[in-house]
């Protein structure tokens, strides 16, 4: 599919720093991208950077004026990535506290393609309430890339840096465009 428009939600977690590989992939494909990130992910991005990228702005917040139009096309598909133990389990929840939270509820329910990477070590990842959201988004129809057959497992507590590198980004954009078309 070509001329898609990709939207990006990223969670205050390592991979934020990297999430340019995932503009990439889109621009790759002809699709255009733009990033929104949960206040605690605006600590871990270049936003300059993205931006000039992305030819858009990094929206971390509401629209400023009452009435203002909204700036970005409709959505092909969402990837969430990295999202956070915190931020999946808020998704599954329906918890919109903040104006990522707000955009990937109504995006879910607008039945946008949506594709989830969590970020989470493996003792966040065996609680109970994680693996309950992991579940519910998937009934929801949701992909969450996370277990063997995504070849992508939560890491060991302390060692996420190391993990960051091999951040799955070119699978959430493919699983992301097989699902939008």
């Amino acid at each position: 599919m070509t001329g898609s428009h990709l939207q990006i939600v990223v969670c205050g977690a390592g991979p934020t720093t990297d999430v340019a590989h995932l503009v990439h992939a889109a621009h790759a494909q002809t699709w255009t991208a733009a990033v929104t990130a949960t206040p605690n992910a605006m600590n871990f991005l270049n936003t300059p950077a993205i931006e000039e990228l992305t030819g858009t702005a990094v929206r971390s917040s509401y629209r400023a004026a009452p009435g203002a139009r909204r700036s970005l096309p409709a959505p092909d598909a969402l990837v969430i990535a990295p999202a956070t133990f915190n931020s999946i389990n808020k998704i599954a929840l329906g918890l919109a506290d903040n104006y990522a939270m707000t955009s990937v509820a109504e995006m879910i329910g607008r039945r946008v393609p949506t594709v989830i990477v969590p970020f989470a070590n493996a003792a966040l990842a065996a609680r109970l309430p994680f693996r309950r959201a992991v579940a519910s988004l998937r009934d929801e129809g949701v992909h969450v890339i996370v277990g063997p057959e995504h070849d992508w497992e939560p890491h060991p507590p302390g060692s996420g840096n190391d993990r960051q590198r091999t951040f799955p980004w070119t699978t959430a954009f493919e699983i992301a465009t097989r699902h939008a078309g």
